[in-house]
Formats: structure tokens, C-alpha cells, sequence
């Protein structure tokens, strides 16, 4: 060491910048006497103990760095902004920045029928539409009192449609997640698979996403010609897939050594935040509610609560794969159910069942030719209960109803409430990402930066359902 650093040993977090093996370039001075526009010096490195000038460098600053990640940043599923404090790699706190995806939809429900509010709630969680819309009309089904009149194809396809996006969301949390760790093949699989659930998903509603197909009273349309061939040609590929993206993950010692053990959260912890979902599950606690408080008949279906142990990032990838399994089984007995039955899927009161018989061409999804010919050309009646139905909506009782589901990232749930009109007077969405998203600081807080991608991966939050 020269002569002329010799005075700064140490003096890492005040210079910023000599270190052991520096040469400087400036004039020597005591450290008693530094002058004015040492800011201006610089020094050359020419070697060293890397080690040693680090841990001089952590031992003698007092200072923190706050890094902004987000809310641009590719692994923040979304617009989610990360306020992280970080002492060089280690993120000594972290806080979550929401609201960049607000768009109002709530406060938009107020000013549209009820029908017309499934198409707002659709697009809050753009990765799990169904779910909304279930939440929603089942709460004005409970407003007007028919809960227990809604056909039963209706149900059984409710389950369907809401067990085939639980599955595609899976799929987008595990590929997109390990896509973020450097495991691009996951990501390509998991999207083919999802492509697979569209196809059906598509021919029912005629839209991929935001599909507002569940309505008040039952679902839009029944399931077109040739459903049953469509779900057999393409879940035995699904299933394929899937066993292929476990294989790539499940004992990949790589994808364990970024997972287990980051992002821990036990079950003290997912209680005290109001954590459900995999979260929740990953600690061994099994809560569904599709057992607990069973809906939509889900109690005469059989199917198992995935759990694991490990409450950590790993485990909360093993509990997605296995609901993946769980969901088959269940759409593997809704099939059974369809294709051995039929009947309505609206509720048969002409004053509240949404009145169009929908059909999917080569133009869309629209009015069918037949009812068209009918309402215009024979029943004067089915004209004026489509006319006021669609212009105007209908009625609902003045009272409040609460209806909860179990969406695939925990527990999502639907609070409406009616002044008599035909437009609801307030509706407010409980969404799991956004309780699900205050355990940030819990499960980032104590670990590295890089470890904070996989931690938020493993919460799942869409940020169009915590903005909404």
C-alpha cells in the first residue's frame, strides 16, 4: 500500500473511493487535513483482497440502498413496484407499491345492470375470469332467492369452466415463474398445455379470456356440438404435458436449490395476514372451500385438498401441480355428468333469465337464428322480456349478499348490495392477490434479491385483480 492511501484505510463509506492496493492519482494528505475536493480524486485499483475491502467497505458504511423493482419489471407479474432496502445483495426490507392497474371496474358496476356487471368483474383477475363471475352472480342469486332454482347442467358446467381456468392459471404461475429462474422449456410447455384448455374454453364462450359466460341464473349458452370430442382428443395431451413439466422441475436439484426454503411463511404467519390459497396449503393446513363451505354442488364431487409441509416457495409449487391433477379429476366426472344428461342452463323465470339463446359462428358470438325468427316473428311476449331485460335489467331486492369461492389462488369472494334497482348500489370484490400480496415483507425480508423473484412468483398475484 502507498503512502498516499495509507490515510484511507478504512475510510471505505466516507471516501467511496480507495481501497487496499489503490494508487492514488491525486496529492497525499492526512486524514485530519483531507481537502475540500477530495470528492474529485479518483483512485486506481491495481489489487487486492476483494474480501477484505468489501468487508472494510460493509463495516464502515451506514448507509442503505432503496431499489425500485417494478413496477416495469418483467418478474412482477404485472405493474407491482417492490420498495426494496438493501444492504448489498441482502434485502434488509421490502414493501409493495399497488395501484398502477386501477381501472375503476367496482365503482363502473354501479352505473350497469347486473347482467352487464359480469362483463366489468371478468377482467379484474385476467388469469381466473370464471371465478369472478361465479362469485358475482351466485351473490345476486342469493339476493333474489334462487339459489337453489338454478338447473343443474348449469352447475355442473360452472364447475367445469371454473376447474379448467384453475388449471390454466396454475399453469401460468408455474411456467412463467420458473421462466423467471432461466427455465425457458417450462415456460413453452406449460403454454401449450394452456393452449389446449383454450380451444375447449374458446368453443364454449367464444372468447379465450374475460369471457363473462356464467350469468345471473345460470350460463350463457350450453356447451356447443362436439364438446365431449374436443375434451377427449385434448386432455390426454394436457395430461402428457404436464407430467412433462414435472419431470423438468420437481427433483431438478437446480429449481431446489433456488426453491426450498425461500420465501418461508408458516401457518402463524398465513393466519395472521388473512393468506389463503397454495399459500396457505404449502404450511399443511388444509383449507378449501370447496369442503368447507361447499357451492355449486361441489360436495358430491371427488376430489382431495393438496397440501405440503414445507411452507416455502417449493412447496407452494407442489401444491399447484397436484390441485392440476385434482381439477382432472373433477372435470373428468363433470364430463360424465354432461354428456349423460340434459336440461336448461338458464333459470327458466322469463323476469330474470337472461333471454337470448346465444350461438358461436364464424363471426362471433351472437343471437342464434332461431330465436331471432322466434322473438321477432311469433311471441310478442319473448320480444318485450328481451327488450326490457337488455335495455333496462332487471330488478333485484333491497338487502346485501356475500358469496365466496375458491379461485385458484385462494379465497375470492363477492359482496354485493341492492337498493331495488335494477343496478347494484355497491359491489366489493375480496381478491386473494391483494391479501395474499401483504405477505411481501414477510417472505422477502432476510433474503438475497434474487431470491425476491422466486418469492413473488410463488404468491401468485395478478395485479388486475388487486388493483380492480
Amino acid at each position: 500500500m502507498t503512502a498516499d492511501t495509507d490515510h484511507l484505510s478504512g475510510g471505505a463509506g466516507r471516501s467511496g473511493a480507495s481501497a487496499a492496493g489503490a494508487t492514488s492519482t491525486g496529492t497525499s494528505a492526512t486524514e485530519g487535513s483531507l481537502p475540500q475536493d477530495e470528492a474529485l480524486r479518483s483512485f486506481t485499483t491495481t489489487g487486492g483482497d476483494f474480501e477484505a475491502i468489501a468487508a472494510e467497505a460493509i463495516e464502515h458504511s451506514d448507509e442503505r440502498i432503496v431499489v425500485n423493482m417494478g413496477p416495469q419489471h418483467p418478474s412482477t407479474h404485472g405493474v407491482l413496484r417492490l420498495i426494496l432496502e438493501l444492504d448489498g445483495e441482502h434485502v434488509t426490507e421490502g414493501r409493495a407499491g399497488i395501484g398502477y392497474l386501477h381501472t375503476g371496474i367496482e365503482k363502473n358496476m354501479e352505473y350497469r345492470t347486473w347482467t352487464q356487471g359480469v362483463t366489468f368483474c371478468t377482467r379484474m383477475d385476467y388469469l381466473t375470469p370464471m371465478f369472478q363471475e361465479a362469485a358475482y352472480c351466485m351473490s345476486i342469486e342469493k339476493l333474489l332467492g334462487i339459489t337453489d332454482e338454478i338447473p343443474e347442467r348449469a352447475q355442473v358446467i360452472r364447475v367445469l369452466m371454473m376447474e379448467l381456468t384453475r388449471m390454466s392459471s396454475h399453469l401460468i404461475c408455474l411456467g412463467t415463474g420458473n421462466m423467471e429462474l432461466g427455465a425457458t422449456t417450462v415456460y413453452t410447455t406449460a403454454a401449450q398445455q394452456r393452449e389446449r384448455l383454450f380451444r375447449f374454453i374458446e368453443a364454449v364462450t367464444g372468447l379465450r379470456m374475460n369471457n363473462a359466460y356464467i350469468r345471473p341464473g345460470g350460463v350463457a349458452q350450453d356447451l356447443p356440438a362436439g364438446w365431449k370430442d374436443l375434451l377427449d382428443e385434448q386432455l390426454p395431451l394436457f395430461r402428457k404435458g404436464v407430467k412433462q413439466m414435472e419431470a423438468l422441475v420437481l427433483e431438478n436439484p437446480i429449481a431446489k436449490g433456488r426453491l426450498v426454503d425461500v420465501g418461508h411463511l408458516d401457518l402463524t404467519g398465513c393466519m395472521s395476514l388473512g393468506i389463503t390459497g397454495p399459500m396457505l396449503r404449502s404450511t399443511g393446513f388444509p383449507h378449501d372451500l370447496r369442503k368447507s363451505d361447499p357451492y355449486c354442488g361441489y360436495e358430491t364431487y371427488e376430489f382431495d385438498v393438496c397440501t405440503w409441509d414445507t411452507a416455502d416457495a417449493y412447496g407452494r409449487l407442489r401444491v399447484r401441480f397436484n390441485e392440476i391433477w385434482q381439477s382432472l379429476r373433477i372435470v373428468e366426472q363433470c364430463i360424465d355428468r354432461l354428456a349423460s344428461s340434459s336440461g336448461p342452463v338458464m333459470h327458466p323465470d322469463p323476469k330474470i333469465g337472461w333471454p337470448a339463446q346465444l350461438a358461436i359462428g364464424g363471426d362471433g358470438m351472437g343471437n342464434s337464428l332461431d330465436h331471432i325468427r322466434h322473438i321477432m316473428g311469433t311471441s310478442m311476449e319473448a320480444l318485450i322480456h328481451h327488450f326490457k331485460l337488455v335495455t333496462e335489467g332487471f330488478r333485484v331486492p333491497p338487502g346485501q349478499a356475500y358469496q365466496a369461492v375458491e379461485s385458484a389462488k385462494g379465497e375470492l369472494a363477492c359482496h354485493v348490495v341492492s337498493d331495488g334497482g335494477t343496478r347494484p348500489y355497491r359491489v366489493h370484490f375480496k381478491d386473494p392477490s391483494f391479501h395474499n400480496l401483504q405477505s411481501v415483507a414477510a417472505v422477502v425480508e432476510g433474503g438475497n434479491v434474487a431470491d425476491v423473484v422466486v418469492a413473488v412468483a410463488s404468491i401468485d398475484p395478478v395485479m388486475g385483480g388487486v388493483d380492480r
